[in-house]
This record gives structure tokens, sequence and C-alpha cells, in this order.
């Protein structure tokens, strides 16, 4: 590997979502959620974030209203209905109807399968897979009157590729992969369009405290710029697939990653 350094330039915005409106799951932080909801800002969105961490969402709300009009935040725990109802009613009443979904929220865990617990695999699933079938329902319920709409997911590449210690996660990733091409055929009657990215390593402060530093570095070596991605690239993804530009495409998952086998 080469020791140039890859860090590409921030792309700034073109206008590309100007006056959508876009609903982040799990967008508090600085991991992807939280880099997808400045990305769409920046992009001419507005953009209604959800969390089910209220003191982390108000901060990334609080951080986000110093440079942005038309941004709100709404606490939203995926695995709970009405909460998911009370989400897409309050994009509605801030902002009009919901152009733009991204699903974003998800759990890993490290277990391996003979040691993990039925609640261990249950929970990464409810969060993971059925949140996101939970928040898929209710946008392409209220898009589909409208005939136009898009939803973007946020699966991984291990849905794919095997990984020790993460049979639970990598199943409710592939379930995601799954449920996005499945859920696209059914939207295209209607003029909504599904699609998902598949990430493979984006650092971000809360994945460095779950995941070991040998792990880390040894996923970092199988990467072909010899680094991992910012979160603000795969956003920029989830912008494209959010965007017009993007318009022949549903039922893709798009891989976001410089992964080598």
């Amino acid at each position: 590997m080469g020791s140039a350094d890859t860090t590409p330039a921030y792309v700034p915005g073109h206008g590309l979502l100007t006056g959508r409106t876009v609903v982040v799951t799990a967008a508090a932080g600085t991991g992807i959620g939280g880099a997808c909801a400045r990305r769409m800002l920046e992009e001419g969105a507005r953009v209604l974030l959800s969390d089910a961490h209220e003191r982390r969402l108000g901060e990334s709300v609080a951080a986000l209203e110093k440079e942005f009009a038309e941004v709100a935040g709404t606490l939203c725990d995926v695995t709970k209905e009405d909460h998911v109802q009370r989400l897409f009613d309050t994009a509605e009443e801030r902002f009009g109807p919901v152009d733009v979904l991204v699903n974003n929220a998800g759990l890993g865990g490290t277990a391996t399968l003979t040691e993990m617990t039925d609640e261990q695999w249950a929970k990464v699933l409810d969060v993971t897979l059925t949140g996101t079938m939970r928040c898929t329902r209710a946008a392409l319920t209220r898009m589909r009157r409208r005939n136009s709409g898009v939803i973007v997911n946020n699966s991984s590449v291990i849905g794919w590729r095997a990984q020790e210690g993460q049979s639970h996660y990598a199943a409710a990733k592939a379930g995601v992969m799954a449920l996005t091409r499945c859920a696209a055929i059914e939207a295209a009657d209607y003029g909504v369009r599904v699609n998902a990215v598949a990430p493979s390593l984006a650092m971000h402060p809360f994945l460095a405290k779950v995941t070991t530093g040998e792990l880390l570095d040894e996923l970092t070596k199988r990467e072909a710029f010899g680094r991992s991605a910012h979160p603000w690239e795969v956003a920029n993804v989830i912008v494209f697939l959010a965007s017009d530009y993007s318009s022949y495409m549903t039922g893709e998952i798009v891989a976001v990653s410089s992964q080598h086998p």
C-alpha cells in the first residue's frame, strides 16, 4: 500500500435537494446519520433528525440550527410503532410531506454464535432490520398517496462478507438488502424509489469506543486507500441516491467501500 494521503476535499452542496423534506433516523452524533443530516441540509433540504438518545439529539439539532434554518429533531425509538408513526406525523406538521427517508438506525455488537443469547440476537434484529421495515412501511404508505418519494436504507458490506462474531448484525444487514429489493418492486408502481448503501468502514468516535483497536487496524488494512471512510463520504452517496441524479435506480445496493478480497 502507498503512503500518500488519500483524504479528499469536502464536497460543497449543489442544491440537489432544494425544497425537499428529509427524515433521517439515528441522526444524532458524529456517525453516518449525523453526517447525512448535515449533507442533506447543505443540499437545500428541510431535515428532521430523529434519534432514541435525547441528549445527543438535542446537541446535534442545536449545532445545526446555528447554520441552517429548516432543521428540527424528534425522539424516535424505531422498535416502537407508535414512535415511528409520530416521527412521520411530526415531519409533516413541521415541514410538509416527507420526500426522502434515510433509514440509518442500526445496532451492532460482537458475540460468537455459540455464546449469543436469544435476547442479543433479537435486539439487533429488532433495531436494525425490523426498525428499518417499520419506517419503510410508514414512509411508503404516505409516499404512494402522492406517487413520489425516495427511501435510502443503510446496510453494510457485512451483509455480503463474513466476519467472526457478527452473525446477528450480518443477518440483519443482509435482511435490509433483501427488504430494499422487495420494497422497491412494490413501490415502483407508485413512483417511489428504494435503494441502499453498503458501507465497509466509516470511522467515528462511537465506533472506536465499541470496537477494538486490533480489529479496526485489520479492517483498515483491507481498504485499498489504506484508511477508513469519513462518514460524510458515505453521506455523499446517500445524497446521490436521494436526488434526481439516481432517477432510474431502484432496488440497488451500492457498496461504499474500497475493500479488496
